[in-house]
């Protein structure tokens, strides 16, 4: 077993949801182009989930006229993306409150994260290191210099991000422990 650097890690990670993202992207830009104006304006994709397209539609009657229509439609719109659809769901579910969908599709970036510092970390180099021990001790010096300086978690004492103590008043780690005990 290869151990990958923190760095390698990220990168691919990053990749994968750039790669996830972009159907869907894709897929609003030419929405209104494939299906028409008309149905444009009746409906709206919410999200793209194991290759099946949720779309909300303003009525029972467009969810069922599309229904019926779909294969057509995914024929039209698997021209036009990087990954085909297997499948479309219309309803109306989402149809009312459009701020919901919303929230859904926005990603969060890492530096609207609450736990984000900002530019107050200093970035370490990306090269890659092929010691464990080295990467593993790379990787400590800049878990400390991140944490100096950041207010403690009355709980538990480790630093904590200061985003975690407005949301929580606890670091991560003790809120989940806290939730936990909450749901048994």
């Amino acid at each position: 077993m290869s151990l990958k650097s923190i760095n390698d890690v990220l990168r691919i990670l990053e990749k994968q949801a750039k790669w996830q993202e972009q159907p869907f992207q894709r897929l609003l830009k030419c929405w209104a182009e494939v299906v028409g104006p008309v149905v444009a304006a009746n409906t709206r994709p919410l999200s793209i989930q194991r290759d099946v397209l949720s779309v909300a539609t303003s009525s029972a009657a467009w969810a069922q006229n599309l229904t019926f229509g779909r294969t057509s439609l995914l024929l039209k719109l698997n021209k036009k993306l990087p990954t085909p659809l297997v499948d479309i769901r219309f309803s109306t579910a989402g149809w009312q409150n459009p701020s919901v969908e919303r929230k859904q599709q926005q990603s969060v970036s890492p530096y609207e994260h609450p736990s984000y510092l900002g530019d107050e970390v200093n970035r370490p180099d990306a090269t890659p290191t092929k010691d464990v021990n080295a990467a593993f001790g790379h990787w400590t010096k800049i878990v400390r210099s991140r944490s100096h300086g950041l207010p403690l978690c009355p709980q538990c004492q480790s630093p904590t991000p200061p985003g975690e103590l407005q949301r929580w008043e606890v670091c991560s780690v003790c809120a989940a422990k806290q939730f936990s005990k909450q749901n048994s």
